[in-house]
């Protein structure tokens, strides 16, 4: 019989389903999603593959649990950062940083990516998730757009282009803290200029049509 360890046993479950999902989101870092397997989980969770069956039917609802909670956790923590910001063009930074560095540490298809790798039922319960991420990216654009920061254009889109670049950037190149860096940096100078954002000489956003006289 298992040890106990848990102040009671919705604790306990509540424990072990968490350890469940801590070592499906490590496999898919250092392995990936392909071949992954629900005895893989078990083993590297450190618990009977009957265990991980009585949270999860198959790879593909662990799956959905995994990146509907990662993706809730995630959503959280950049609104309060965004929060911090009021220019839009820097927010754009930020949105695109977090996007990139997550995406890279999770190794999960991003938004509609998800459609190859999930059936159609288990997409659909991502897609409130998702659009929420998407709706967060118009919204800065659209703040952009009305404070002068950003060239009016179809905000919808815009973001449709802006995350299919952030897909394309996560699954390119190492991992390693100096290229990811690089190349994060590389990927919110390419989206802000393609937003249509300029600078003035010390690298701060400008309004549309006017002198390099950015917002305090």
């Amino acid at each position: 019989m298992p040890r106990i360890t848990a102040a009671s046993n919705a604790d306990q479950r509540a424990d072990t389903q968490r350890r469940i999902q801590t070592a499906f989101g490590e496999l898919l870092f250092s392995h990936g999603l392909p071949g992954l397997t629900m005895t893989d989980v078990a083993r590297h969770a450190g618990v009977g593959r009957t265990a991980v069956y009585n949270y999860y039917a198959d790879i593909e609802e662990l799956l959905i649990a995994y990146a509907l909670d990662e993706t809730e956790k995630f959503l959280t923590e950049l609104r309060d950062s965004l929060a911090t910001l009021e220019n839009p063009v820097d927010r754009l930074a930020l949105y695109v940083r977090a996007q990139v560095v997550d995406l890279s540490r999770r190794h999960l298809p991003p938004g509609p990516a998800m459609g190859a790798v999930l059936s159609p039922s288990s997409f659909a319960k991502l897609a409130h998730h998702v659009g929420d991420l998407s709706v967060l990216l118009q919204g800065i654009l659209r703040d952009g757009m009305e404070q002068g920061f950003l060239p009016a254009a179809d905000i919808s889109q815009q973001a449709q282009l802006i995350l299919g670049t952030l897909s394309s950037s996560a699954a390119r190149g190492s991992d390693e803290a100096a290229e990811l860096e690089a190349r994060v940096a590389r990927t919110v100078r390419f989206i802000q200029l393609g937003a249509g954002a300029r600078f003035d000489d010390g690298g701060r956003p400008v309004r549309q049509g006017l002198d390099p006289a950015p917002l305090p």
